[in-house]
């Protein structure tokens, strides 16, 4: 089985992805970026992860399947369409296809509000998540999905509301690319369901080999 890179999201880090790695097949290798370790004290704007994530990748041999939830999935998606025959195959959580500007700025309003404290538990600190929100404002894959050339798999929690209509859309407009709603499961899949999750990642990953 060739290496199976887990990205979180936002909202936390890379221990999310624990207790769902622990129930993959304990010969898979998986790997866990931390997001801020990758960035190395630079901001964290969209380019920089982009960037931070090409090198984090290219000094790894060999095809990648590539998981992500959320921002991880957005990364994993952009890295995807432009390095595709570096990318095995992708798998994309609570993903969105595009930044919605009303729900983003309703986003930053709360986030203008809460004391920097309450970002510790978080990826990044209160200014890097504003520099990181500043920079994907205009984020929309719609008219390059056609370029995923690797086999995908699209999940989404059933409560995760916000993301539902992009992972029909995802899942549309990616080749053969198949869908997978996880009833009772909000956002974070990875920790509110890591026992269904890693049973469809599993599922994928078998057929992959």
């Amino acid at each position: 089985m060739d290496r199976i890179i887990l990205l979180h999201g936002t909202g936390h880090g890379p221990e999310s992805w624990d207790r769902t790695a622990a129930l993959l097949p304990s010969d898979w290798e998986t790997l866990r970026p931390g997001l801020s370790a990758l960035l190395g004290g630079r901001e964290a704007s969209f380019e920089n992860l982009r960037a931070a994530l090409e090198a984090y990748c290219a000094g790894i041999e060999g095809p990648l399947h590539l998981c992500g939830l959320s921002l991880g999935g957005i990364l994993a998606l952009d890295y995807a369409l432009r390095r595709p025959e570096k990318v095995k195959s992708l798998v994309l959580i609570g993903t969105p296809h595009r930044v919605p500007r009303a729900a983003f700025a309703l986003q930053n309003l709360v986030f203008r509000l809460l004391p920097n404290s309450a970002f510790k538990g978080m990826a990044f600190d209160k200014r890097n998540t504003f520099a990181l929100g500043r920079s994907m404002k205009n984020l929309d894959f719609r008219g390059r999905l056609g370029g995923v050339a690797c086999p995908a798999l699209v999940v989404c929690g059933s409560n995760d509301r916000a993301n539902l209509a992009s992972a029909e859309y995802l899942a549309r407009h990616i080749q053969s690319a198949g869908l997978k709603i996880l009833p009772d499961t909000g956002h974070v899949a990875n920790e509110e369901r890591p026992e269904a999750l890693a049973e469809l990642l599993t599922e994928f990953y078998r057929a992959r080999e």
